[in-house]
């Protein structure tokens, strides 16, 4: 149990209720400097076995006839050491701080009543003292208060803390410990800033959770007064002590000032829809009046910055040692940044040799950070970066190159939600034909059944649901000409045609390219299909090389930035600015949503900037993130984040109450979709025990004013640019609810471990998963010279479409760390929140979620060692496990994490 240490901290601190004599009431009682002496000084009793829990009801002080009762009790604040903490900043205020601990002033505390003073109508005046140190252990420190709470205090329902450091601290818990019912803890996780910096107490509300209408009198002000504190007020730079949440666009990706060809779009708004980001408030730049300017320490509100307090290896900083240390050496160090690779062998001393790093100040640290990464050679003076081999990689090293291979990953690789059912023929395109051409496929039905003929015809190929489609065309085509004009790159429109075999794997048919009409070019369109001769070989190869790196942008683009990280966001937001941290939908959703903002925040800064990591590696270039407010503006429905959903509109699916999760799969072997919606259900399962526990009708939704200001907030404002869109879900009934809640969570975990966690896999590997394109097919515009190196040496053009060796250094490297676990990842179903502890009902719910989540490890390893299975087992194949909820540290390729915590 997470609150074990202060329990032990407890068993030897341990106070009694003693009978003290009438006295005049006071406004101001406290225990330590309290304005009666004749209030006795707790004494000390003998270590009792004490479980670490809330009261369900709050504390509440017995009467005896004649005799006034108060209750000893003391108060231990738990407090954890931090880099910039009080114990571990440097300078003056270090010496001030430690004059406070010595003087007994560190933190005040204050006991707030639950209910309002019955004669008078008003809040009761709070109990108050002065917290001293008491102790240390590992990385805790405890602060301790003693008070006398008399009979006619009442229940306590919150505790107010000032901090009277000079620094912020992060208080874990707060436990009162002497009341008959046993140990009361107060689940805090939060940073507390220095009465210096703002006179405002924060407030920390008991672990028993409430709907708005049911909070306790004297309560219900602190409740709005807290939720309006963190709405802030629109205005003004925004401190990184704040705990302000407010929305703004993406408006600081480019950096116009520093560079006229850095500037990029407002994301955000009817040019360019998107979801919002937290704002930051910081000055617009000099050139660009819309845009706002970059920060080296980007804002987000206090509470979503556990860098300091989660451990060394925490994602974040992981991240932030290899985007501002590594990867600019790298470049730095670079001779030719567009060279390519010579020979695969090349490729491999990736894994073998690794890259020698400069011996200069910003690699030299990087070993104690980063080792599975960086491992020093103390011959040579310098580190050098090695990658460990994927496992893709060391169970089949030419896996990548079998067509069976690539298939398959689209339906259990790292983007398995593109793939779609083939529906009507011929394919067709919806852009307009003056600009982009035909609106027909060139893939024929001659082409069509020559490859599956024996199997049947085209007509009964659509009708029987074994065709399906990677489709490219209509989403990349607007973007190929700018594309085309970035130095190193290119840029098709693509559709690839697949069809289910009665093995039940995917076998690919054709491959379209096409190029619109650019300058005096034509519109150029060429359809690639397997072949038996070397050219025909080749070409499809090439052909397959350029649809991988179409997906890939997607992948990174839509399926992974767009529908996790970008989406939620908002949500987050919302949660905090409308729910109160004492509403059960708040403590539902708090732990799918922590550690997000600090990720994206990140992102923005070094990510998917301008001239970032995205931007410099992936086939879109500097469009990038501009590709992705496209895909959002055409694609995005909330109720299509639910995965049955996805999958019926996909066509990859059919509602069937009859099957076990409602809906039928069309392809029976999909892996991703078989494993998540184990995951779903078991999501689904748990939120609909939680959800009756506080709203047993519909009118208890409707006059929820904090929910409905929630789910409104984020319609209208969150998601505004899709704010007046038909598909958005009511939330009117319970189950409204639970299908909301559901569709959040599993976006946080089930969706993001999925797309996530085997990037390092299957992507390390780069021909496998190349990121970019860099030149055209050799059989467009084909000049005498171009044709002869693509016939003489065919390998060398493949490898010179491949990325350079910067691109795929850097993206081996980020890769590396995106997929990596941190040892104290919080899994999904794997620990319960102190809040529920002591709720039966919840708590055994809960248990039951952790119960099957563990009965899904087991499926899934069942469903792995079952040969029938090809899409998941085999010779050589990887097994499926992105969606296994529980994983040990390190780059594991599976472990399902609560939130989006990388």
């Amino acid at each position: 149990m997470m609150l074990s240490k202060t329990h032990n901290f407890l068993k030897s601190h341990c106070l009694t209720t003693q009978t003290i004599p009438p006295k005049l009431h006071n406004h101001f009682r406290s225990g330590d400097g309290n304005v009666s002496s004749s209030i006795p000084i707790p004494r000390r009793s003998k270590p009792r076995n004490l479980r670490l829990r809330r009261a369900s009801t709050g504390v509440k002080a017995s009467v005896l006839a004649q005799v006034e009762k108060s209750t000893s009790v003391k108060v231990v604040i738990t407090v954890l050491e931090t880099v910039g903490g009080p114990l571990s900043h440097l300078g003056i205020s270090q010496g001030l701080d430690g004059l406070t601990d010595l003087l007994g002033r560190t933190l005040q505390v204050e006991l707030v009543a639950a209910e309002l003073d019955e004669k008078t109508g008003e809040e009761k005046a709070t109990l108050q003292s002065f917290a001293r140190k008491s102790g240390e252990h590992e990385n805790e420190i405890y602060y301790e208060s003693n008070f006398e709470i008399p009979d006619d205090f009442g229940e306590i329902g919150a505790v107010k803390l000032e901090n009277e450091h000079r620094q912020e601290m992060f208080v874990k818990n707060i436990a009162l410990d002497g009341f008959p019912s046993g140990i009361i803890n107060i689940h805090c996780d939060s940073w507390i800033h220095s009465q210096f910096e703002s006179p405002e107490k924060r407030v920390f509300f008991s672990n028993t959770s409430y709907l708005p209408s049911e909070t306790p009198s004297g309560l219900r002000r602190l409740r709005e007064k807290d939720l309006v504190a963190q709405r802030g007020d629109g205005e003004g730079e925004r401190k990184n002590s704040d705990r302000i949440y407010d929305y703004d666009v993406y408006n600081d990706l480019g950096d116009p000032d520093a560079d006229p060809e850095l500037a990029r779009p407002v994301l955000g708004g009817p040019e360019h829809p998107y979801p919002r980001r937290c704002r930051t408030g910081r000055p617009r730049t000099k050139a660009d009046p819309l845009s706002e300017t970059r920060a080296d320490d980007p804002y987000v509100p206090r509470d979503e910055a556990f860098s300091q307090v989660k451990q060394a290896t925490f994602q974040a900083k992981t991240v932030y040692s290899v985007v501002h240390a590594l990867i600019p050496s790298l470049r730095t160090y670079a001779t030719d940044p567009d060279q390519g690779f010579p020979f695969f062998s090349a490729i491999d001393s990736l894994f073998n040799e690794g890259v020698h790093l400069p011996d200069i100040p910003t690699t030299g640290f990087l070993g104690n950070i980063i080792p599975r990464l960086v491992r020093s050679i103390s011959e040579a003076g310098n580190s050098v970066l090695r990658f460990e081999t994927p496992e893709f990689v060391d169970r089949d090293r030419l896996a990548w190159f079998r067509d069976a291979e690539f298939a398959r990953q689209t339906l259990a690789g790292i983007n398995p939600c593109a793939i779609q059912l083939v529906t009507e023929w011929p394919l067709k395109s919806n852009l307009d034909p003056e600009v982009y051409g035909p609106t027909e496929s060139e893939i024929s039905k001659d082409m069509v059944e020559k490859e599956i003929r024996g199997f049947c015809t085209l007509e009964d190929a659509i009708k029987d649901k074994k065709l399906f489609v990677l489709d490219y065309h209509d989403l990349l085509l607007p973007y190929v000409e700018r594309v085309r004009e970035l130095k190193g790159t290119t840029l098709y429109g693509s559709r690839t045609l697949f069809f289910l075999m009665p093995s039940g794997t995917l076998r690919p048919l054709a491959i379209e390219l096409t190029r619109p009409k650019i300058g005096d070019k034509p519109h150029w369109n060429r359809v690639f299909l397997p072949s038996w001769e070397p050219t025909g070989i080749w070409l499809w190869r090439l052909a397959k090389s350029h649809v991988l790196a179409h997906d890939s942008g997607y992948h990174q683009l839509i399926s992974h930035w767009l529908r996790t990280h970008c989406c939620v966001e908002p949500y987050i937001i919302a949660t905090h600015r409308q729910l109160s941290a004492m509403h059960p939908i708040y403590r539902l959703l708090h732990p799918h949503l922590r550690y997000t903002m600090e990720i994206n925040a990140l992102a923005r800064q070094a990510l998917i900037n301008a001239n970032g990591i995205i931007e410099s590696a992936f086939s879109p270039g500097k469009y990038s993130i501009e590709l992705s407010s496209v895909a959002y503006d055409l694609l995005w429905q909330f109720d299509l984040q639910a995965l049955p959903a996805d999958l019926i509109n996909r066509g990859m699916a059919v509602e069937d109450p009859s099957a076990p999760h409602g809906v039928k799969l069309v392809i029976e072997d999909y892996p991703y979709a078989n494993d998540g919606l184990l995951i779903w259900d078991a999501i689904k399962e748990w939120v609909s025990d939680y959800v009756p526990q506080y709203y047993t009708d519909a009118s208890l939704i409707q006059s929820d004013t904090e929910l409905q200001a929630w789910w409104t907030e984020i319609k209208t404002v969150g998601h505004g640019d899709k704010k007046d869109e038909p598909w958005w879900p009511e939330l009117k009934t319970p189950d409204d609810l639970i299908g909301i809640l559901t569709t959040i969570i599993w976006t946080a975990s089930g969706h993001h471990a999925a797309v996530n966690f085997g990037q390092f896999d299957y992507g390390a590997y780069f021909p496998n998963r190349p990121t970019t394109a860099r030149v055209p097919m050799p059989v467009e515009d084909p000049s005498p010279e171009g044709k002869k190196k693509f016939l003489e040496r065919p390998e060398a053009f493949l490898l010179e479409c491949f990325p350079s060796q910067l691109q795929a250094t850097v993206i081996l490297t980020i890769l590396d760390v995106l997929s990596n676990h941190s040892p104290d990842e919080e899994y999904i179903g794997g620990q319960i929140e102190p809040y529920w502890e002591d709720n039966k009902v919840i708590k055994a719910a809960f248990e039951r979620f952790h119960g099957k989540l563990m009965e899904i490890e087991g499926i899934i390893d069942a469903r792995n060692a079952d040969l029938s299975l090809k899409n998941r087992s085999g010779a050589g194949v990887v097994p499926y496990e992105l969606l296994k909820p529980y994983s040990g540290p390190g780059v594991t390729g599976k472990g399902v994490p609560n939130s989006i915590s990388i």
